[in-house]
């Protein structure tokens, strides 16, 4: 795939993505408040991996993962520049998320990952697949 932005505004693009509340995140948490979820907590610090959305009564986290930035196994495109910076991150990405997984697990807490093309293909689909899952928890 060919990049349509020249260097310098692809990198000014980048250099704007955020890591908190991104449009992903906040159109999930809109559908879980809107089917009555409420008292969840975003980006909480002091749980491994910052989960950006923590049900503490229930101990359920979830994290929205970037396609790009968590390497999706369906839709990641490999980067066709800068690939020695990119890939080392991403997968530094993949081993951090692997590591506060285990370390959520073994807090006693059930980890929800929910990939952003999810959100964007069906993001009420993503609410209900969250919704059933914290209920089995209770």
């Amino acid at each position: 795939m060919v990049d349509c932005y020249p260097k310098e505004t692809r990198s000014r693009v980048m250099s704007k993505i955020r890591s908190k509340q991104t449009r992903p995140e906040i159109l999930l948490r809109k559908s879980l408040w809107r089917r009555g979820w409420r008292g969840y907590r975003i980006n909480v610090k002091n749980l491994p991996g910052k989960p950006d959305i923590v049900f503490r009564s229930q101990k359920v986290v979830i994290f929205v993962d970037g396609c790009f930035w968590h390497k999706c196994p369906i839709c990641f495109v490999e980067p066709k520049s800068n690939r020695d910076y990119w890939l080392p991150k991403i997968g530094k990405n993949i081993a951090r998320d692997q590591v506060a997984g285990e370390q959520l697990q073994k807090m006693g807490w059930k980890v929800i990952r929910i990939w952003e093309h999810e959100i964007k293909e069906d993001v009420e689909k993503c609410a209900e697949k969250i919704i059933k899952q914290i209920s089995s928890k209770m």
